[in-house]
């Protein structure tokens, strides 16, 4: 396996969890202009699939991901 930069393994974890933000979104399965350089990792994390080589990837739970979307709405 080809050694990744730290900034590409962050990028494309944060693809990752696009793609699969976009599933939960219910967003078609196409890739972002933006994540075209990580569509793979984008793509993963659409179909609900680990990121290659990243072992296992815990997904955020519901709980999480409500506190969070709660932080961010009393901020604004």
């Amino acid at each position: 396996m080809m050694a990744v930069a730290k900034k590409d393994q962050e990028r494309a974890g944060y693809a990752w969890m696009y793609g699969a933000q976009a599933r939960k979104d219910g967003k078609e399965r196409a890739v972002p202009a933006y994540w075209q350089e990580f569509a793979d990792a984008w793509l993963q994390g659409f179909d609900g699939q680990p990121i290659a080589g990243a072992g296992k990837v815990s997904p955020i739970s519901d709980q999480m991901e409500a506190e969070i979307d709660e932080a961010g709405v009393e901020k604004s």
